[in-house]
């Protein structure tokens, strides 16, 4: 799934003449071969591989938030998070969404009020962590349910986000340029964004051509749209590192430092696309 402090590193320019940096890509492109193919296997199964799937990854992304916000401790708020992201995300899976929404409502208030209790300046973060990370995987669960097209829509998704980070940090790495956003991500450049939505693109035409159907401009769009989301998604979670002082959200993962730096901009994108899809299908 996604970045490593930021894997989409829109643009780190990486010296070709360092053999640590060499070797941290080896690290990072052996556990990125490891790890994908059981994420793309449970996508491609369905249920309930792909609801297991989504249950750790909000227990883990909610235990890195939360260890963010804390600055490396739990306490009660942290525990509240943890504990109304997992529950959302089990009621999700029972289909029941209704009950997984006042879950996330209940479980942002809890939290935030039992870091207020606490004084911590933080308070806020970690509401947000609850309905940010549980409303994210909510979308997933509920993409990847439709049985029609939940896996092509997962695939696509997740091939999208991937194409996205890898086209950033080959392109960023190589060009270098003007940065993005220098106060929240410095190592990000504009060459960086373009390679990552060029990439994206070509994974849009791809599909469309191998489906077969007429719709290859809005797929092609929609394929750009989405990595300019994945990139909003790698920023934002780029911004909370850097309000607490952390260079990573853990280091869970070898060379790509915690799950949540992984899945920033994948969780971003399927919050969005199925707010998307939710949207037009109520509004016809």
């Amino acid at each position: 799934m996604r970045s490593g402090s930021s894997n989409s590193a829109i643009g780190a320019t990486v010296p070709r003449s360092n053999p640590d940096r060499r070797r941290a890509l080896g690290v990072r492109i052996l556990w990125a071969l490891i790890l994908a193919p059981p994420v793309l296997g449970a996508l491609y199964f369905g249920p309930p591989y792909s609801d297991a799937l989504m249950l750790v990854v909000g227990a883990v992304a909610a235990w890195e938030w939360a260890r963010l916000c804390g600055r490396g401790a739990l306490g009660p708020p942290g525990t509240i998070v943890i504990g109304a992201v997992v529950a959302a995300v089990v009621a999700a899976i029972l289909r029941e969404y209704s009950v997984a929404g006042w879950l996330i409502a209940v479980g942002a208030m809890g939290a935030t009020v039992a870091a207020s209790r606490d004084r911590q300046a933080a308070a806020l973060w970690y509401g947000v962590g609850v309905a940010y990370l549980a409303t994210a995987c909510l979308a997933f669960l509920w993409l990847r349910a439709d049985p029609n097209l939940g896996r092509a829509i997962a695939l696509w998704l997740v091939a999208v986000v991937w194409a996205t980070d890898t086209g950033a940090y080959l392109v960023g790495r190589t060009l270098g340029g003007a940065k993005l956003a220098p106060s929240i991500s410095p190592g990000k450049t504009w060459a960086g964004l373009f390679g990552g939505v060029g990439a994206a693109a070509l994974v849009g035409l791809f599909v469309a051509v191998l489906r077969g159907q007429g719709n290859t401009v809005a797929l092609v769009g929609a394929s750009m749209a989405l990595a300019l989301v994945a990139q909003v998604g790698d920023l934002f979670e780029s911004s909370l590192k850097r309000r607490f002082g952390a260079k990573d959200s853990s280091d869970l993962i070898p060379g790509h430092g915690g799950l949540l730096d992984r899945v920033d901009g994948l969780l971003a994108g399927a919050l969005v696309l199925g707010g998307a899809i939710w949207l037009m299908g109520s509004s016809n």
